[in-house]
């Protein structure tokens, strides 16, 4: 199996060769079912001592949504990295782990009440706000909870961007702070969003402008902020190189340290950049088609079960099995296991032609890949395996 995939010139600067190379030996030593997700602990072992060493009094907070599997999280606790998370379902998990509460944040804006009393009463206490009505919810939920707002900011350069839903304006910024303040919070920061696989550096510039105007304007008010929560968006290589953790972190700190106070608090949450690259897909050909002009090649993982994010723009770089004798590349449309038209991953992936049964691997596939996937026409949830 593992003579039979070779990393070519394309994706040599892109796929972690260690990550690849341990995949492979795995797959090589045990009966594996596809579709499934495996997961490089070490390389989120380097992730997690590499995030947040760059920014001065800097935690981490992983993003659980990226990847919630209960060997990560844990791998990640021990670790001493904190956590994320926006609902019942990421609180229980952690909640079973025995995970400090102390060492966990909401920044979702809008939380559910059954979500707030259940992290309340877990020990939660730092949650992030954009609205009044949301104002009102902790008041009552959550009293006297130290409260973050989400700052509107520039998406552009992020490959999903996040700017629509959440997030407001400086001048309304203000007047929900003090409201804040009037219901017994206490507002001790300002957070944002510059968009998930996010490679345009200056979207952390223009963001941290906009955070030292309202920090400012706080200040003016009476109300003197300490945390700078800078949400997630680190890139990752799926097809092409992207910015390096330590390049962004370089730019944020240098910026933090310009603009504001000696001792202010930076508070990171890292998702697809701790679990992306450690993952990789391991999938298998189900059929092959001629249709029209396009080859058709599928596979036995889809947008249903597991690539949902082929949808909104992610482009993933594919592997298949070599064969003696088997010619040049070609242009394949790749298509999941669904009977629904809508499963199609992607277009004009250049393949040397697979058998029925091969394995294809997805690399780069281990952030917002399970945790998206259903069981939609009965197709089943990858297993995730960890190594």
């Amino acid at each position: 199996m593992i003579k039979r995939f070779k990393i070519d010139h394309k994706i040599a600067g892109i796929v972690n060769k260690s990550t690849f190379f341990k995949t492979l030996n795995f797959i090589d030593k045990g009966d594996i079912q596809t579709p499934c997700l495996i997961i490089d602990s070490e390389l989120i072992k380097k992730n997690a001592l590499t995030i947040g060493k760059d920014i001065q009094d800097s935690s981490v907070f992983y993003a659980v949504k990226a990847n919630p599997a209960k060997d990560i999280l844990h791998l990640l606790d021990t670790l001493s990295v904190g956590f994320e998370i926006s609902s019942e379902g990421e609180l229980r998990v952690l909640r079973e782990l025995n995970v400090n509460p102390d060492k966990i944040i909401s920044s979702n804006p809008v939380k559910t009440i059954t979500f707030l009393k259940s992290a309340y009463e877990y020990g939660l206490r730092y949650y992030a706000f954009d609205s009044i009505a949301e104002i009102d919810k902790l008041a009552r939920y959550a009293p006297g909870s130290f409260v973050y707002l989400r700052l509107s900011v520039p998406n552009e350069g992020s490959e999903w961007p996040l700017s629509k839903k959440f997030g407001v304006e400086i001048e309304d910024a203000i007047i929900l702070m003090q409201a804040a303040l009037s219901k017994g919070l206490v507002p001790v920061g300002i957070t944002f969003h510059v968009g998930s696989q996010c490679n345009n550096l200056y979207n952390w510039n223009i963001a941290l402008d906009k955070t030292k105007i309202l920090w400012e304007a706080a200040k003016m008010a009476g109300i003197n902020l300490k945390i700078i929560n800078i949400g997630g968006g680190y890139p990752v290589r799926y097809t092409r190189d992207v910015l390096t953790i330590q390049k962004i972190e370089t730019n944020i700190n240098t910026l933090i340290k310009e603009r504001f106070p000696q001792g202010t608090i930076v508070h990171i949450e890292p998702g697809r950049v701790m679990v992306g690259e450690a993952g990789i897909f391991a999938t298998s050909v189900t059929g092959k088609a001629r249709r029209g002009y396009e080859d058709w090649l599928y596979i036995d993982v889809g947008v249903f079960n597991g690539l949902m994010e082929s949808v909104g723009g992610i482009k993933y770089c594919f592997v298949s099995e070599t064969h003696d004798g088997i010619g040049e590349e070609k242009s394949w449309v790749i298509a999941g296991p669904s009977c629904d038209s809508f499963d199609v991953i992607d277009k004009n992936i250049l393949l040397r032609e697979p058998q029925i049964g091969d394995m294809v691997l997805i690399l780069s596939s281990g952030a917002y890949t399970v945790s998206y996937a259903s069981e939609f026409n009965g197709c089943m949830i990858p297993n995730i395996y960890i190594i």
